[in-house]
């Protein structure tokens, strides 16, 4: 991500966190700046974890109503940005598992022999940068399975790791390093296939 997502993103968070932290009751204006800053960000994750467009709005707002009451229990041991973000995962993850039904999030992959460690960089966060690409990254991931979407928006655009990854879906950590790789497979695939599609028809 830029350097805007780096240390002077944490110095921001920084500085509205203490504001918040010393506001009088009632007054919310540092915290609305935080929402300003992550909204757009935890809507578009909320729609690509769950593909719910009719709720994503709903969930993003009770996202940051948690955050805002969860906030004396944020120590710093991570950044803001990241803690959010693991909010989010939590909360999105328990509004599927109560619309419950279609979607399986801990399929058994444990017995999947693990061939490689992944390294593997990270196509869908880098892409969601770039604002002419949203659409067509937004509609390959809402065409992608659950069991490998979720795994991988928790991992490239959340920046959670393996480990929690798992600790979430309550799957094994091989399972989870599998899915990521057929993910990220997946994903150029398709990417690629959208690509070719629309260079053939600018070509027309």
């Amino acid at each position: 991500m830029a350097d805007e997502s780096g240390h002077e993103w944490e110095d921001r968070d920084e500085e509205l966190l203490r504001a918040v932290r010393e506001a009088p009751e009632g007054d919310l204006r540092a915290f609305e700046q935080l929402i300003e800053l992550y909204q757009k960000r935890i809507l578009a994750d909320c729609r690509y974890l769950t593909r719910d467009e009719n709720n994503s709005e709903d969930l993003a707002q009770e996202v940051f109503v948690k955050a805002f009451f969860a906030l004396r229990t944020f120590e710093g041991r991570s950044t803001f940005r990241h803690w959010l973000q693991r909010i989010k995962v939590h909360h999105c993850l328990n509004h599927l598992k109560k619309r419950g039904g279609k979607e399986s999030l801990s399929l058994d992959d444990s017995s999947m022999e693990l061939h490689e460690q992944l390294h593997v960089p990270a196509e869908a966060e880098r892409k969601l940068e770039e604002e002419g690409q949203r659409q067509r990254v937004g509609e390959i991931l809402n065409s992608m399975p659950s069991t490998l979407r979720i795994p991988l928006v928790m991992c490239d655009m959340d920046e959670l790791s393996y480990e929690e990854i798992a600790a979430s879906l309550g799957i094994g950590l091989s399972a989870v390093k599998m899915r990521i790789k057929r993910a990220r497979e997946l994903f150029r695939f398709r990417y690629a296939v959208e690509e070719a599609a629309a260079a053939g028809r600018v070509a027309q």
